[in-house]
């Protein structure tokens, strides 16, 4: 059996494998990235703070939900909390990721985890579904983050320097829909998956207005229940005949 050392070493046609597969998705990244960046600044925000909540947060869909109560100076708690909601995916990702890297040090978990994001998790795990120690792991898991964070953070840029430049009328936000819509579909393996994305989409419009994002929160919270309990009920079946 491989040691750890073995294991997390690097490898550098999984990273170049991380690079491929993530490739096509560096466009949307970016392009949604143009959209964040020019909201920033059309929300008020100067340059210099637009760059570092950027590269601070690096969360599309957290920094889109402050700028409205920052615009109309909403306490930091309300924001901090704004924030906190629409970003608890993550705490999902990281429950998923966590068996995998669990045995790295603190400091390196905890900037992989920042780094990571939507679409690079869901690729990983398509391609590593078993928690197995296996080569090549974290070197194909670098060559989806790297080129992915930096593919936001240039699109996130140039939105904040050009600004008012780039007309709302591109809508370059769906090419970011279309991205997520390619890794996704793949996702859906079996019939408690596609069952619980029916039911988290319902779920999410029905739920639009609730404050803060929270509709978002709760799609995802009963989709994912739904998916589990059709599976454990699919697996007695299972047992039971067989």
């Amino acid at each position: 059996m491989e040691s750890g050392n073995d294991v997390d070493g690097h490898d550098p046609a999984a990273w170049r494998e991380g690079f491929q597969v993530g490739l096509p998705t560096l466009f949307g990244l970016g392009a949604w990235g143009i959209v964040v960046g020019v909201a920033m600044v059309k929300s008020g925000l100067t340059v210099l703070q637009a760059s570092a909540m950027t590269l601070i947060v690096y969360s599309g869909s957290a920094q889109l939900a402050s700028l409205p109560l920052i615009a109309t100076g909403a306490p930091i708690g309300v924001i901090f909390a704004t924030a906190f909601v629409v970003n608890l995916r993550f705490v999902i990702f990281s429950a998923l990721l966590a068996p995998h890297f669990s045995h790295l040090p603190l400091l390196q978990r905890f900037y992989l985890g920042h780094i990571s994001g939507d679409l690079t998790t869901a690729l990983f795990l398509q391609r590593y579904p078993s928690t197995a120690p296996e080569r090549g792991k974290l070197s194909f898991l670098k060559g989806l983050l790297y080129p992915s964070w930096v593919a936001w953070q240039v699109g996130t840029f140039v939105g904040i320097f050009l600004g008012s430049a780039v007309p709302t009328e591109w809508q370059l936000g769906f090419a970011g829909t279309l991205a997520i819509l390619c890794i996704l579909v793949p996702l859906v393996m079996n019939s408690a998956a596609l069952c619980g994305v029916l039911v988290a989409g319902v779920v999410s419009v029905l739920a639009h207005g609730l404050p803060y994002k929270l509709g978002l929160l709760v799609a995802v919270l009963v989709g994912m229940v739904t998916a589990i309990a059709i599976e454990e009920t699919q697996e007695r079946r299972k047992v039971r005949h067989g």
